[in-house]
This record gives structure tokens, sequence and C-alpha cells, in this order.
């Protein structure tokens, strides 16, 4: 939120400079991300990392100028030549400012027009440049007549972006030629309002906490309006049909206002603060707003009572099927069954708590005024705000912050005692008021000891008392304890053991944390204790990475739409959020490696080659749970060339299945998993004969996962390279559940290894991993590797019959072996093959 300091001082007399006093709100949690100078010199505070902007006004060319006269161009309809007095002597300025036009040829003005001059020689943004650009007014001739000085707009002297009127200062501008940095020279303070203080989204609030950092006197606005006109009851009756998200309703009503321009000072004040000026009655609306932190809204009142046809009773209401409204945005929107409208006999007036509806604001031609300041609840606004898309809204941010009831009829009153100071209306007497559920005061007790207790320093008595007496908490002091009565704007103030701990927050937040010194802790360390779970979870990260995977973190929630890609049809209904961040993000997910594959379609915009591995929980309902069960998976997504570029070129041929299970079976070595088995399986998401399930001899989870080349489908719906792409999806629990608490090594050997070569044919329905097994079985301790390397179908090998090439390597830890040791192995594995599986020793040819 944007404060301009000069709105600031309104209410609290700040007495350091403003990086001081920027520094002292981000330490107190108010991080102030920028100051903004406007025509005042720039300071440069120290420990502060803000951003520093803004143009010093020189005080002796930009000035107060008064304008006596506006005479006619000689060559140009648009522009003007205004006779303006700086203090020194009378200039002839020229300008085409819109709003200088109709004081055209009038003649000498009764009362001269105030603005904001810049001399010769004066350094100020160029107003017909996009951006901010510096440039140095020199004269120059238009349309024949000399131009040595200029009437400002505030784009140039960089107080907004307005640019084509120039400012016209209020009667309360000094004599001309005073400097105009000592007017309206301001400093803006960009704070960032985390949700924690979203209670300090207003001028009061930040001026509540200056207060309690530097000491001084908090003084609020008046918040009594004078009524003169007829009494307000019976002209308008408040329903709130769910008190529950409406707990209260005021309005008041003004007749007889003139519509028109706001004061220069508060259209200036709206536009430092991030805000446009659109007239008086909806300006002072969002200066109220901005004010105190109570939005409002301002309906037209005879158009109510037009659609009443008489006394019109407004209803706050949840919405009727079918129902639609058209916002002040010139949106029609489809209205949600959980969304709050305030209504009235002929429809829908606006969304309560975010905005209006066109057909009762407020127009040029509005007579009398019904002035709304109501309170929501703010999980619902949320919920609203979420559904309809209405971020931008003022009004929407504050109320799903929360805003406290009490609030409403104070910003009410001070609102409408403003339109009849600068509208000149009559304000009715009295409010209609509804509150059908007040909400109860919150008292904490608080000791003096727990502050000490929990924070680790003795803070005095007095200094804890001044502390939240400066937030405006009351205070009744009981010796040991303080009987606490929490104030009405403050929402996030909890009770019994949470209200203490929120105010002793509050005391350290306000003391200063960089006070409380660092100290040793005086307890007992807890006893140490092993976390197998997590351990192995983390050597598992270790290892993928050392493989060559790149870890993602990815969302859990998602839409039914994006996981519907990957060609599977979920059975189970999803877990579904009632209050979603994201349209398409409304469900919790059901497939892990969905996510990896999104992460996968975005990295192959800019990479030709990626390998990503995610471990995350994904979220199935059962029914006989009350909450869904949330097991944990380990999905791989590869694709892309197996090498990267280099001189040596290497191999550079795209990475398929085999890539995927060397990446598996190094996973599974380096957690020392054995036995385990690809089996050929069949799945939607993978393409059929390129699949393989991942299982183990365990009875309770037999199967470990899944992992294949995608369908060719599942790649073009996430607009992959045409590429293979091959993914893994692995139950996480299951996999650590499969690794051994205790494992053996084996002492490098000091004697020689013995390859050979041996094919065998078998029946072509035989698994390699079946003869895989009886190899191994068969070969004892001495038989150390076992290598498929070729497979052949041909003339010389028998119709439904192929010849498999193994490579067999033994190794003895105790001798070298002979021809005769190996004879002896090799036909005891032949003899063991051929025996169960009918194996053949193929003889050369």
């Amino acid at each position: 939120m944007r404060i301009p300091l000069s709105w600031l001082k309104d209410y609290i007399e700040i007495t350091i400079p403003p990086h001081e006093l920027a520094r002292e709100l981000t330490f107190a949690g108010l991080e102030v991300e920028a100051i903004e100078y406007i025509g005042l010199p720039k300071q440069k505070g120290k420990l502060l990392e803000t951003k520093i902007s803004g143009l010093e006004w020189d005080r002796d060319t930009i000035v107060v100028g008064d304008i006596l006269e506006v005479n006619p161009h000689p060559n140009a309809d648009r522009l003007v030549l205004a006779q303006l007095d700086d203090g020194c002597q009378i200039h002839t300025v020229l300008t085409g400012a819109p709003n200088l036009l109709q004081y055209r040829g009038s003649g000498p003005l009764e009362e001269p027009i105030k603005v904001a001059y810049a001399r010769a020689g004066a350094v100020i943004y160029d107003g017909r440049r996009s951006g901010q650009e510096l440039m140095t007014l020199t004269p120059a001739t238009i349309r024949g007549v000399e131009s040595y000085s200029m009437a400002c707009s505030e784009k140039e002297l960089g107080i907004s972006d307005e640019h084509d009127v120039v400012i016209i200062l209020d009667d309360s501008a000094p004599v001309a030629g005073t400097p105009l940095a000592d007017h309206i020279g301001d400093v803006v303070l960009d704070i960032n309002i985390t949700p924690n203080m979203a209670r300090n989204a207003n001028i009061l609030g930040v001026a509540r906490e200056v207060a309690a950092l530097t000491g001084q006197v908090l003084c609020e606005p008046s918040y009594e309006a004078v009524m003169d006109g007829e009494s307000i009851q019976g002209r308008v009756s408040i329903n709130i049909a769910v008190p529950d998200l409406n707990p209260r309703f005021t309005v008041t009503l003004i007749q007889d206002v003139n519509i028109g321009p706001s004061p220069y000072w508060m259209q200036r004040r709206l536009r430092l603060a991030g805000m446009r000026s659109v007239s008086n009655i909806v300006d002072i609306t969002n200066y109220v707003m901005l004010e105190t932190g109570q939005p409002l809204h301002a309906f037209d009142f005879d158009e109510l009572v037009k659609r009443a046809e008489g006394t019109p009773t407004i209803t706050t209401r949840l919405p009727e099927l079918g129902e639609r409204l058209t916002t002040l945005d010139g949106v029609e929107r489809e209205l949600d069954d959980f969304t709050t409208l305030v209504t009235d006999s002929s429809g829908v007036l606006s969304i309560g708590g975010i905005m209006g509806g066109s057909e009762s604001e407020v127009s040029d031609v509005t007579n009398n005024v019904l002035i709304e300041a109501a309170s929501w609840n703010l999980i619902n606004i949320r919920r609203s705000v979420q559904s309809q898309q209405l971020q931008s809204s003022e009004a929407g941010y504050r109320f799903s912050r929360g805003v406290h009831p009490s609030l409403a009829v104070r910003a009410n009153l001070r609102a409408v005692e403003m339109m009849r100071v600068l509208s000149g209306g009559i304000v009715c007497q009295g409010v209609v008021d509804e509150y059908p559920v007040p909400n109860p005061a919150v008292e904490v007790e608080l000791r003096v000891s727990e502050v000490e207790r929990l924070l680790g320093i003795t803070i005095p008595r007095a200094e804890i008392i001044r502390i939240l007496e400066s937030l405006d908490f009351h205070i009744e002091d009981r010796g040991k304890t303080l009987d606490i009565t929490v104030p009405d704007h403050r929402l996030d103030i909890g009770t019994g053991i949470v209200g203490v701990s929120d105010l002793v927050e509050e005391i350290a937040r306000v003391y200063g944390f960089e006070r409380i010194p660092g100290t040793q802790i005086s307890d007992t360390l807890p006893p140490q204790r092993d976390n197998s779970g997590v351990e192995s979870e983390e050597h598992l990260r270790d290892l993928l990475v050392d493989i060559g995977l790149q870890e993602v973190v990815t969302y859990r929630l998602t839409s039914p739409e994006r996981e519907q890609r990957t060609r599977m049809l979920y059975e189970r209904p999803y877990v579904t959020l009632s209050n979603p961040i994201a349209p398409d993000r409304v469900v919790m997910r059901q497939s892990l490696l969905a996510s990896v594959l999104e992460i996968a379609e975005y990295n192959a915009r800019f990479h030709n080659r990626f390998a990503l591995y995610e471990i995350g929980s994904v979220y199935l309902l059962d029914d006989s749970r009350a909450l869904p069960v949330e097991p944990r998976q380990l999905a791989i997504v590869m694709s892309g060339p197996r090498d990267d570029i280099s001189w040596t070129r290497g191999d550079v041929s795209p990475v398929n299945f085999y890539d995927l299970k060397g990446v598996i079976d190094a996973m599974l070595a380096g957690l020392h998993i054995g036995g385990v088995e690809y089996a050929p399986t069949h799945h939607p998401s993978f393409l059929s004969g390129r699949c393989a399930s991942l299982g183990t001899n365990s009875k309770q989870k037999p199967i470990l996962g899944i992992c294949g080349e995608l369908h060719p489908l599942v790649r073009e719906s996430y607009k992959l390279p045409d590429l293979p792409v091959v993914a893994a999806e692995i139950d996480i629990e299951a996999l650590l559940a499969a690794i051994p608490s205790r494992y053996s090594i084996r002492a490098i050997a000091r004697y020689p290894v013995v390859v050979e070569d041996i094919a065998l044919i078998v029946d072509e329905g035989l698994s390699a991993a079946t003869i895989d097994d009886l190899i191994w079985q068969s070969g004892g301790k001495q038989l150390v590797g076992v290598h498929l390397f070729d497979i052949y179908r041909g003339v010389q090998v028998a119709d439904g019959s192929k010849s498999m090439a193994y490579r067999l390597t033994y190794q003895s830890d105790e001798k070298t072996l002979t021809d005769s040791d190996v004879a002896i192995l090799r036909n005891r594995i032949v003899r063991r093959l051929g025996s169960e599986i009918g194996a053949e020793l193929r003889e050369r040819d």
C-alpha cells in the first residue's frame, strides 16, 4: 500500500526523517519496499534495502503561479495564452490544457487560478513521452508564439501519469512565487502489507504503528456528522437474511448533493495512494476506505426508489437460481450459490463486499446518495473473489482479510460528513444500522512474567503497558497480571493461551526484535532419535541426483482435465477444494506423473534434454476414513539425447526404455534392494510392448511401480518433442520398506575373472528373466556376472525358437580359475537349463 506522509501527518506527528521512519516500520513488520520523493530532496538511510526514486523540484524554478487571464492563441484553436504571475513578473504561458479552455477570452479573472508553474531551466519529466524521461525546459516557438515556461501537469512533476490537464491548486495555495515543494511536496512509502498485518492496510493503521514506534500521540479523525435533514427512519429499511455472512449493514442518506470534481488535495492524495479520481462522491468513499480500512459503497438513492416504486428495502442474501449481475467493470457475471448479494425488490444491486452493480451507481445526474458501510464474512469473500476473478477489487482485498463490524458506523459517518462539506448536500438524521449478532469483546489475561518467559528478556511493566496502550489495547493493571481488552480492529488477537502469545508477539515487535539478544538455551535438549524413513528418503534423493536426475517440486493442486491428459480414468472421486487458489487448480492430484509431465512440457520449450524426478504425495478418498489417504510416489520423466553434445560427440541418440531401466537399476543397487523383477504389462499412459511393472516378493506390496515409454497420444497432449519420452511411477512406501536393514559387502577379489560367451536355443515364449534366474541359481558364488547381449531369430534356428547369447563372468575369491574349473560351472548351468526349460547349447557354425 502507498502511504503519502502528508496524509499520515494528519493523524500523527512525524519527528524523524522518512528513511528512518521506513526503517522503524520495516523492523516492526511493515516492510517498506520503496520510498518515492515527490518534489523533495532524496535521502538514503542505513540498514535498509529499499528503492529510492522521485524528482526533486528546484525551489527557484518550480513555484506556485497565479493565472490572471486566459487569451486565445492567434494561430491555434486548441491552444491558449495565459497571463501568469510567478511572484516576480507577468509571463505569457502557452498551453493546451483542456481544463483552462473554459476561461479563454473571458477577460481578467476575478480570482486568479493557482497552478504549478515551471520557469525556464526547470528540470521536469517530458509529458509527451511514455515513462519518466527528464528534460530541461528551454525556450521554443510553437505556432508562431515563443514559449519560455509552462504550467505543469502531474506527469511532468512525477506525481502521477496524468498529463492532459495542468494542476489547478486549491484556494488554500500560498502566494505566487512560493516554491511548489513547500506546498505539495511529499514522500510516499510503498509498504508491503503481509496477511498478518492486514489491519494496517489503511492510513490510520500505519499511523497507529508509528505512534507505538515513536511515542507520539495518535489523533483520529472526527466521526461526527452534522445532520440537518429529515429523519432517515422510514425512508429505507435493511434485511439481513444470512447474518453469518453479513454481520452488519449500515446506511446513511445525504440529499441534494452536487456531483463534481474533488478538491485537488483529495485528488492528489488518492493518486499518490494509487487510485484514480472519479467524482467527489466516489472519491470520498475511496478516501475513507484508504483512511480507515472500511470499504464503502454509494448508491443513487433515487434509482433505488424508482426500482422499488416506493420505499426501498435492501436485503442481503444468497443468489437465487440463474441470477446474474453486471458489475461496475462492465462484466455480466454468473453468480455462485455461496456469494452474498445486496439486493432490492427489483433484483441484485451488488456483490456484497466486492463490487457494485452498474444499475444503481452514482452518476453525474445523481441528486441523493445512500451510503453503505457493512461487514462481511472474510472466508466467503475470499471464495467469491476467487470465483469471480475480482482480485483487483480494493474492497474485496480488505474484506477478505477481515474488517471488524464496529468500523462500519464510524466510517459511514466520516464519509457522509465529508460529502456534506465537499458536495453541499444535506445529511438526513440518523443511521439505519442492522447488527443482528454483535461481536463480543475479546479479553486476555496476561501475566507480566509470561512476557519474560517467552522472550527471554525483562521488559519493564511500564513499557509493556505503553506499547499495548499505544496500539489501542485497553489495560487494567492488577500488579502481576494485566487484564487486556482487545481493540475492535484487531481481529488477529485470539483468546486464552493463543491470545497471550499474540500479545507477547506484539510487545516484542514494537519493542524491537533486533533489541532482543541471542541467548543460550537453558533447558535440557531432547534426546536424539533416528528417523529412518526420512533418512532413507533423503538417501534416495541423493542417489537420483548422483545418477543424473534433477529434482522438481510441483503443485499438489490440479484439475481433472489436467490429469486426463495422461489417458488415465481415475475411479475414485477427487478431493475437491472449497476455496481453490485458481480456476484450473480445484482438486488434489491423484497422479504425480501428470504433475512432473507438466514441468517437462514447460522445460521442453527451452531444453532438448531433461531428466526429472519428484517425490510427493497424491490424495485418494477412502470411504472408511474421514481424511483422504496420502500415499507418496516417485515419478521420473526423461527425454532427449543420451548425452550432451561435446567435441567427442558422445552418444546423441535419444534415450529409450533401457536408459530408464538403467536409472531404476542404479537406484535399486544404491538402496541395496535385490530381487526386483520387470514384467511386461499394459497401461493407458504407456506404449504397448514398452511398458513393464516392477515386482518384488513382498506379500504386502508386490508391485513397486510401473515404467516404460509414454504413449504417443500422451506425448502429444503434453506438447513434448517427437522423441521417445520414458517415465516411471513408483510407490515410495513400498520402495523404502524393501530397503534391507543390513546388507553384506563383498571384498575386492584378488584373482582375475574369466569371461566366456554361450548361446542358448530356447522356446520363443520364454522370458529373459526366467533364464537369468536359472543361470544365477546354477552358477553358484563363483558366477559374478550374467549379461544378455544378443537375441537371434532366423534360418539357423527352428521356428518357434530363438537364440539368446549370454556373456558369463566367473571369479573366485580363493584362486585363479582354470579352464576345467570354468567347464564344470558351464556344464552345470547348461544341464540345469536343459532339464528345466529345454534349452540347448547352440554350436558354432
